[in-house]
């Protein structure tokens, strides 16, 4: 039997007004995959930022065994140097270098104290064949894709002569060919003697290569599950995570009821200046009130775009055909005219344009009505306090106070204060794409509860999603996007994986 490579005893870390980790065990075999789940805020990334001395020695209490030492790690070096190595969500290369400076970055090969470049150049092209990405060392990052440069961290860690290699989300940002490809690498690094522990919300993924799943919850283990005792199935791993049992992943809606079409757009074409083609090509789309629609087709088949292309066409597209809002023809000039007609929109990328992750909820949630709340350019904080308690309540984001910054929140509770955000401009249309990107099952389920809600109300909500059981589960009506085009329009009734995939490749 296999021994432990880690420990950690008795884990516990707190923050102000939150204890993020509550007495936590946790043991991992050596040249195993180790899946740590649960739902966003459960702790999992602290916890191994507390493994990874970035929450160093005296900001927790409990103990760290590596290697059958106890560990007193103060900073990253120290667990670095014990052969940790953690990849996160961010991450940390540096755009305008080359690859193989990347792979070396702090640990640089030196001869006589100067760099050793050629050295370098050799030894990266074989921390690259090892992650079998075929890119020239001399490249630089930012010229490769997010899967590429996922490898790249991978190599970097290789380099170091890591013994416990630690992914967090590693595949969020990957479409699902450069997701499949990293799965597979780390099967190949778990026969090659490396040790992995990986945090994922795609339970798919974890069943694929978990040998164990250890599930956290509210910052408390609550069991470990081993693939050789046949203990890793969906159905438990999502009644311990979220501590209920979820009968149905997409709660059911059983009194629908559609009314006359909100937004209707014909011919609609949008010409990408910069990249000198077009990326939405002579769309005609409608959605009802009370409706949800779903938009399907691989990465890059111009679902962003056509969101972005309607609501208030921010990116600059040159634009050609009509949008109709109840009946009646109109023309956006600019985003806050789109959403004075009713329209809003919340981002995939809800870090990086959707919310200001500085600021704290309330100022967020009231972002894109101020006038509402403004007199004379004043802002009423009173009644700021008021609407952002309201949506807390309604929506149920988890937080101690309204005050919180943003950037403190797990990744479905800031999902939620962006929908809150959009909420509040009173839409009649809600466009929310890739709306579950990067949370958990449980906050999925909260998600999809709350669109449910909102299409009950009488609101329109446009759904893009890469997830095509959650376009399925969800929609009332699916259109499918290759290429820039609508190429397939089917009802719920006669929507399979099969056809949209059929549809999405042409």
């Amino acid at each position: 039997m296999a021994k432990n490579i880690l420990e950690m005893r008795n884990i516990t870390k707190e923050f102000p007004g939150v204890k993020a980790l509550d007495q936590v065990n946790f043991q991992v075999k050596e040249g195993e995959i180790h899946c740590l789940v649960g739902e966003n805020g459960a702790g999992k990334s602290t916890l191994m930022k507390v493994l990874g001395g970035v929450y160093g020695y005296g900001h927790y209490t409990g103990d760290i065994v590596f290697g059958g030492d106890v560990q007193k790690f103060s900073r990253i070096n120290d667990s670095e140097h014990q052969g940790i190595s953690i990849i996160y969500q961010e991450l940390a290369l540096v755009p305008e270098m080359s690859v193989y400076e990347n792979i070396f970055l702090g640990h640089e090969i030196k001869s006589g104290g100067v760099i050793d470049w050629h050295q370098t150049r050799v030894e990266a092209v074989k921390m690259l064949d090892k992650v079998k990405l075929d890119v020239h060392p001399n490249t630089k990052i930012i010229d490769l894709g997010v899967g590429k440069q996922q490898l790249v961290e991978i190599a970097k860690a290789l380099s170091k002569e890591v013994k416990l290699l630690i992914l967090d989300e590693p595949t969020a940002a990957l479409n699902e060919d450069d997701s499949d490809n990293l799965l597979e690498l780390i099967l190949e690094l778990k026969k090659l003697g490396v040790t992995c522990i990986m945090i994922s919300h795609k339970l798919k993924e974890v069943l694929k290569v978990a040998d164990t799943v250890t599930i956290l919850r509210d910052g408390q283990t609550i069991c470990s599950l081993d693939k050789e005792k046949n203990e890793i199935n969906e159905r438990d791993i999502i009644k311990y995570m979220v501590g209920r049992e979820i009968e149905d992943i997409f709660p059911k809606r059983t009194d629908k009821k559609f009314g006359e079409i909100q937004l209707e757009v014909k011919n609609w074409t949008a010409h990408d200046k910069k990249l000198g083609r077009d990326v939405v090509k002579n769309v005609d789309f409608n959605i009802r009130a009370g409706e949800i629609v779903g938009i399907a087709g691989l990465m890059g088949a111009g679902r962003t775009e056509f969101a972005h292309s309607i609501f208030g066409n921010f990116k600059g597209y040159q634009l050609d055909g009509d949008i109709y809002i109840d009946d009646k023809k109109v023309k956006f000039k600019s985003t806050r005219h789109a959403i004075k007609s009713g329209l809003a929109y919340v981002s995939e990328d809800r870090k990086g344009n959707g919310l200001i992750l500085d600021q704290d909820i309330k100022q967020n949630i009231t972002l894109a009505n101020l006038s509402k709340i403004a007199d004379a350019s004043v802002v009423n904080t009173q009644e700021e306090i008021q609407i952002a308690e309201s949506y807390r309540k309604s929506l149920n984001i988890k937080t101690p106070s309204i005050e919180q910054k943003v950037k403190n929140l797990s990744g479905g509770n800031q999902q939620k204060v962006a929908i809150a955000k959009w909420l509040f401009v009173q839409p009649n249309i809600l466009i929310l794409d890739e709306p579950t990107r990067g949370i958990d099952v449980g906050a999925k389920y909260e998600i999809y509860t709350i669109m449910n809600d909102l299409v009950s109300q009488g609101l329109s909500v446009i759904m893009i999603s890469s997830e095509l059981p959650e376009v399925l589960g969800m929609s009332d009506r699916i259109y499918v996007m290759a290429e820039g085009q609508m190429v397939g329009e089917l009802p719920i009734e006669e929507a399979t994986q099969e056809k949209i995939m059929e549809m999405a490749t042409v």
